[in-house]
């Protein structure tokens, strides 16, 4: 979908009254998708999900790009503390069960977000695994929700074009060889030998933390 196509399709939204939002990892590919919104409705919430184990340079660039493109951000964090988050020896989950650390820290705060909103803008794209591939450019979701995936047919060309046509600005560990970078105790460089996602929870046979499989029907 173009930025026409999209721009036309939140204004649908918004003269039937919905209320959106939309939620990013922060990293250089999914910024397009914020500065498209940026360009049609800034006060549209943008939330990021704060698990607590971030890389310092994915916290410095969310904050170089809220400033850039004035986008309304919310941050959101997990009700389960940290202390709660630790398996019967003392390890935090995402070393025993990752599935788990994903689902306190990002899944079950998404939710009650969805449950406050109409449409949740997504930025999926369907060469980013095979889960997302087998999704559609409007998906139901809980709580009478529905999933907006407007990038759904871009791939990693015209991300790429789009960086440089507006000269987008790029996560500061991608030239650490770091192209998908979730949290810092799971995330690794990028080996060519894995697929994309699987950099984010290295050697753990895990390419989706739940969002995408959880929260859409």
């Amino acid at each position: 979908m173009d930025f026409e196509g999209i721009k036309a399709k939140l204004e649908e939204y918004k003269n039937e009254g919905k209320t959106m939002f939309t939620s990013s990892s922060f990293q250089s590919h999914s910024i397009v998708l914020l500065h498209i919104l940026s360009r049609i409705d800034k006060s549209i919430p943008v939330y990021f999900i704060n698990t607590g184990f971030h890389f310092p340079e994915t916290l410095k660039f969310r904050d170089e790009i809220v400033d850039r493109f004035g986008l309304n951000l919310v941050d959101l964090k997990p009700n389960t503390p940290k202390i709660q988050q630790r398996d019967a020896a003392g390890r935090f989950l995402y070393a025993s069960d990752p599935d788990y650390c994903c689902h306190l820290n990002k899944v079950i705060p998404m939710d009650a977000v969805l449950a406050e909103h109409d449409i949740w803008i997504n930025g999926v794209r369907g060469d980013q695994s095979a889960v997302r591939k087998a999704m559609q450019v409007e998906q139901p979701a809980p709580h009478n929700t529905v999933r907006f995936h407007p990038m759904l047919d871009w791939n990693s060309r015209m991300i790429y074009q789009y960086q440089k046509e507006f000269d987008l600005p790029r996560h500061g560990l991608e030239a650490k060889g770091y192209l998908s970078i979730g949290c810092e105790p799971c995330t690794r460089p990028f080996d060519p030998e894995m697929e994309e996602r699987e950099a984010r929870w290295s050697g753990m046979n895990k390419v989706e933390c739940g969002l995408h499989t959880s929260l859409v029907k």
